[in-house]
C-alpha cells in the first residue's frame, strides 16, 4: 500500500510537517507531484470546481498554473484532529496581462491511514493588488525556510 508520511493520527508537530509537505509540491507548480498525495477518488472543492479523481485534479492544476503565473504560496496550520487538518492560505499571482492577485482562503483537509489525502475542500478569494504591494519574492519554487510566515507577515 502507498503511504505519505506523516501519518494520521496527527501531533502537532506532524500536522505542521503535513502542510509544510503540501506548500512545497504546491510551490513546484508541478500537477505530477501534486497529485501524488491524493488518493486515486479523491474529492475536491475548489471555488466552483469540484474535480474528483487525480486524473481531473491533475487537469484541474494544470489549468491553474497556466493562468496564474509566478504562483507563490504560504500555508500555515489552523488546526488538527486525528485525521484532519485546517489550513490558511495565502499565495500572489498575476495573469497574462500582469494584473497581480493575492488569492486568500482556507482548506480543510481529510486523510484516509496512509497518509493520503481524501477530501479538500478549499474556499478563496482574489484580492486585486499592485505589484508594489506584494510580499512574497522568493525565487520559484520551495519558499526559504527563513521566509516570514503569514502571521509574521500580518496576513
Amino acid at each position: 500500500m502507498e503511504t505519505r508520511p506523516p501519518l494520521p493520527p496527527f501531533t502537532l508537530e506532524t500536522a505542521i510537517q503535513k502542510v509544510r509537505l503540501a506548500e512545497d509540491a504546491w510551490n513546484s507548480r508541478d500537477p505530477d507531484r501534486v497529485i501524488q498525495v491524493y488518493t486515486e477518488d479523491t474529492v475536491w472543492r475548489n471555488r466552483a470546481e469540484f474535480p474528483v479523481g487525480r486524473t481531473e485534479v491533475h487537469g484541474f492544476l494544470t489549468r491553474k498554473w497556466v493562468r496564474e503565473l509566478d504562483y507563490r504560496l504560504i500555508k500555515e496550520i489552523w488546526a488538527f484532529l486525528d485525521n484532519k487538518i485546517a489550513v490558511r492560505f495565502a499565495y500572489e499571482w498575476h495573469d497574462d496581462g500582469g494584473q497581480w492577485y493575492r488569492s486568500y482562503g482556507n482548506e480543510n483537509w481529510l486523510f484516509n491511514e496512509a497518509g493520503l489525502m481524501v477530501h479538500r475542500h478549499a474556499s478563496i478569494n482574489d484580492l486585486p493588488i499592485k505589484a508594489t504591494d506584494r510580499k512574497f519574492f522568493w525565487p520559484l519554487g520551495r519558499r526559504p525556510d527563513d521566509h516570514a510566515s503569514l502571521s509574521e507577515l500580518g496576513l
